[in-house]
């Protein structure tokens, strides 16, 4: 699995609400879910953690052979809402591309890692399916908090499954102490299965994951916990 610390010392990201760049953010919570795979026996590679990886394809092509490309960031919000919804807009998102040559497989991991963060307490922003507020990023699981972001250069260049999570609105006075907490971030990390990606993947997700999660079936039957909601028939 490839972890990919966003951002980079000279253009560190949005800034939170107390001063810090989010690259210090991303750095520390890639930092932890590394040590928390490697302690369960996964393969992972760093990407960017040296805060100089400008160009956001170098990013993936040094992902070469890793089963998984996460990105780690953490959010903020348009600028001429910060006056009015500062401390309103909170939650996690994730956003995938169909440009990926596996797109559906990065929307089933996408919709797994989301429906595992809603299973150890935290919800979705989903503010930037906003043409207001936010992007106007179409839902591709909005139980989930997952976005399509078709134009995403990590996600369109990656040659394996590829998702970028949002883990937090930063700007957001409350949410930023939220993240500093180390027991939240305890929960953010602690999230991926003791197998190695690729033979989760294969446990985890059917052979073929439909296009869509509103059709259900994304994963096989018995998996567990919050993921079992993604395994069953169409949602009404």
């Amino acid at each position: 699995m490839a972890v990919d610390v966003g951002h980079y010392y000279a253009e560190p990201g949005v800034i939170s609400a107390s001063g810090i760049p989010e690259f210090e953010f991303n750095l520390k919570l890639a930092s932890q879910t590394r040590q928390e795979l490697e302690n369960l026996g996964l393969r992972v590679r760093m990407v960017g953690e040296k805060g100089d990886l400008v160009f956001l394809n170098h990013r993936t092509r040094a992902a070469a052979g890793a089963d998984l490309f996460v990105s780690i960031h953490h959010d903020s919000m348009r600028e001429r809402v910060l006056a009015t919804k500062r401390d309103e807009l909170a939650g996690f998102s994730l956003f995938v591309s169909r440009n990926n040559p596996h797109a559906r497989k990065s929307l089933a991991c996408a919709s797994a890692i989301g429906a595992e963060l809603r299973g150890a307490g935290f919800t979705p922003s989903r503010y930037h399916a906003d043409p207001v507020i936010g992007e106007n990023r179409p839902f591709a699981d909005e139980a989930n908090g997952v976005h399509f972001y078709d134009n995403l250069a990590v996600g369109k260049t990656a040659a394996m499954p590829s998702v970028l999570v949002e883990a937090g609105v930063i700007v957001n006075r409350q949410e930023e102490k939220r993240m500093l907490d180390p027991q939240v971030r305890a929960q953010a990390k602690d999230l991926q299965p003791p197998l190695e990606v690729s033979e989760w993947i294969e446990a985890t997700l059917v052979d073929e994951p439909p296009a869509s999660v509103e059709d259900g079936g994304l994963v096989r039957e018995g998996v567990g916990g919050e993921l079992d909601a993604l395994g069953g028939g169409r949602r009404g």
